[in-house]
């Protein structure tokens, strides 16, 4: 146990927002500090830091407390093993009884494997600088890439020996549970139970929490054979996750607060011999394709990132791809292409920090320009490949939340690859548009077709859907520009309004088909310019040149009504069209359903009719009846949406 007088020295040593800081990209607002909060997946900042009063709290999910709260939630540990993290940050010497046998058996499962971790990169160490095989190899390889035994110590690089299982045998000897060994990926029990060293004869890179503790390692053979993996990983496990590391983010974090940018790189080295060269905030992926957790964590620090790519091209095609999830988080872009034969590792040997630095400023550039610059090269002479690449640039700008840089990208986008803005825009809001319909159809779900397929008749009897037709497009017209109902904001989305006419095309498009001449042409001319986000409004279809339309939305708007058409069972009114609005188009889109699945359950029937006259043809009866159970159990649930009241045909 700790003693109080060492907690309380820890208490008042204990400040908020270096702690947090540790952690989080906080900004001083005012007498307090802002930030996203770590706990939850937030775009708009809601954390807040209060340094008068030693607190943190968060707006969003409504986490809060202390210092000492704070290192418990983020880093899942334990009361003692907070106080103790905090003892060693601030240098604060804590005396303790040693543990027992029985209570180091307590420990939960995943701080026994850090412990194991931590075992393991202290062996590793020893044996690179003290064994005679350690130095003769893995120092020599170290050594031959131009690091400096401070780099070497800084990042606790190590050496796992030749010998097949000295490892794992040293490590039982010295009392660690083969459990752990095991689960940490360290020890392979062979069917025999003889134990097998995973990495093997290979140089050792330990990877780091943001703590600073070794959650992993990445192991490099020095054997030039094929059959033999060049670069190894500890396996996923309770402490390791590598969707959610970022190599070198432990040593980068302040750096990169203190700089607000990071840089990004793909391999260990890479980040090692930038440090060496002076510049910290810098993180590798280590090789794998960047994930949403791991922009998140770069995220937490600053909102500007910039990745430095060597000049393979396969390799740089295979990047991009993760970068549309960087755009999506918000943050700003850069990228940075060094020079032919050059990587990070290599151009970092052979220049200084300011070199570095005044190489990066004069070649870095936005992504969306990068992006396109590299694929237009390609499409020289070519229209498919070219409309191929417009597409694909469309698709990462969409991606973007702020419209202001949206714009601007367009913009720039339509100058490089001599495209009219218009057309990108257009092209844009179809896929902006497409992503609201899907946020509105998680929060207002509607009866779904089962068969996912549009309600389409065989003979379309026009007069008895034209009153459905032109009831629809009279609600688009008088209200299409009223807001119908709000979603509350998500952490991945802002509050969205809904109008009228986006709920209705969402409801028509698929299953409906607008058919009455004048209505269809209304309702398609409304859906092409709300997709290409023009203001739409009953007025240019009442001054329409073509003078069928004209006339029809006339005659639509002058049909008003004050009351819906809908009635109770009672035979009561209820009350305006206007404030039931919603329920109006609901019940004219869910009769519109109703009678088109009514006439397919005709149509299904009379064809069964005739196949059941053909014994042979057991087959398609059994597809016309799974049809005619679905549409049956499709037209309960619109009765059932519909609910008590019926819609009045004029």
């Amino acid at each position: 146990m700790i003693d109080k007088e060492t907690i309380s020295k820890i208490f008042d040593s204990a400040d908020i927002v270096e702690v947090v800081s540790d952690f989080v990209h906080l900004k001083k607002r005012g007498v307090n500090y802002l930030g996203n909060c770590p706990f939850h997946n937030e775009k708009t900042p809601s954390f807040t830091v209060s340094p008068a009063k030693g607190i943190y709290k968060c707006f969003g999910c409504g986490k809060g407390g202390n210092a000492v709260n704070f290192i418990m939630d983020h880093e899942q540990l334990s009361y003692v093993d907070t106080l103790k993290w905090l003892a060693r940050k601030y240098h604060i010497e804590v005396v303790e009884k040693e543990e027992s046998p029985e209570e180091k058996e307590q420990k939960d499962a995943r701080e026994s494997m850090l412990i194991v971790n931590n075992y393991a990169q202290q062996l590793f160490t020893h044996n690179l600088f003290e064994t005679e095989e350690g130095r003769a190899v893995g120092m020599s390889y170290f050594k031959e890439r131009g690091f400096i035994d401070k780099t070497i110590r800084k990042f606790e690089l190590g050496y796992c020996r030749k010998t097949r299982d000295s490892f794992s045998t040293q490590a039982i000897a010295k009392g660690y549970k083969e459990k752990y060994l095991i689960d940490t990926g360290l020890t392979i029990k062979r069917e025999d139970g003889s134990y097998y060293d995973r990495f093997n004869e290979r140089v050792m890179f330990p990877i780091h929490n943001l703590m600073g503790r070794v959650i992993g390692f990445g192991g490099r053979t020095l054997h030039a054979d094929k059959k033999t993996a060049k670069y190894l990983n500890s396996p996923e496990s309770e402490i390791y996750h590598k969707s959610k590391v970022l190599y070198g983010l432990f040593f980068a974090k302040k750096s990169i607060i203190t700089n607000d940018k990071c840089y990004l790189v793909e391999g260990y080295t890479d980040v090692m011999s930038m440090h060496q060269a002076g510049i910290e905030n810098v993180v590798a992926s280590s090789g794998t394709a960047l994930s949403a957790d791991q922009i998140r964590l770069i995220k937490r620090f600053t909102q500007n990132i910039t990745v430095l790519y060597d000049g393979d091209a396969a390799g740089i095609k295979a990047a991009l791809r993760g970068i549309d999830l960087v755009l999506e988080e918000g943050m700003n872009v850069k990228v940075v292409l060094l020079p032919d034969g050059e990587d990070p590792d290599s151009y970092a040997h052979k220049h200084s920090a300011t070199g570095f630095y005044d190489f990066i400023k004069a070649n870095e550039t936005d992504f969306i320009s990068f992006k396109t610059k590299l694929l237009l090269s390609e499409t020289e002479g070519d229209p498919v490949k070219k409309a191929n690449l417009i597409s694909d640039i469309v698709r990462t700008v969409a991606v973007i939340p702020d419209g202001i840089t949206r714009a601007l990208y367009v913009k720039e986008c339509s100058t490089i690859m001599d495209v009219d803005e218009a057309v990108l825009h257009t092209e844009i809001n179809k896929i902006l548009y497409r992503k609201r319909e899907l946020s509105w159809k998680k929060d207002e779900p509607s009866p779904v077709n089962p068969l996912g397929e549009p309600l389409r008749i065989t003979t379309p009897e026009t007069n008895k859907f034209e009153w459905f037709d032109r009831e629809i497009i009279r609600l688009l017209l008088i209200y299409g520009n009223k807001v119908l109902f709000t979603i509350k904001a998500t952490d991945e989305n802002p509050e969205e309004q809904v109008t009228t006419a986006q709920y209705i095309n969402r409801e028509v498009e698929g299953e409906i088909q607008i058919s009455t001449p004048g209505c269809k042409f209304i309702y398609d001319e409304y859906r092409k310019r709300l997709i290409e986000g023009k203001t739409v409004t009953s007025s240019y279809f009442i001054n329409h040149e073509n003078q069928l339309v004209s006339k029809e939305a006339a005659s639509l708007m002058a049909d008003t009504h004050e009351v819906s058409k809908m009635w109770s069972k009672k035979g009561t009114y209820i009350t305006t069209e206007e404030d039931n609005l919603k329920q109006v188009i609901d019940q004219a889109i869910s009769g519109y359903k109703y009678e088109l699945v009514m006439v397919l359950l005709k149509e299904i029937e009379n064809e069964l009719k005739v196949t059941e006259n053909n014994n042979d043809n057991q087959e398609k009866i059994k597809e016309l009846l799974d049809r005619y159970m679905a549409y049956t159990q499709f037209k309960i649930e619109i009765s059932k949406s519909l609910g008590e009241r019926i819609i009045l045909k004029r």
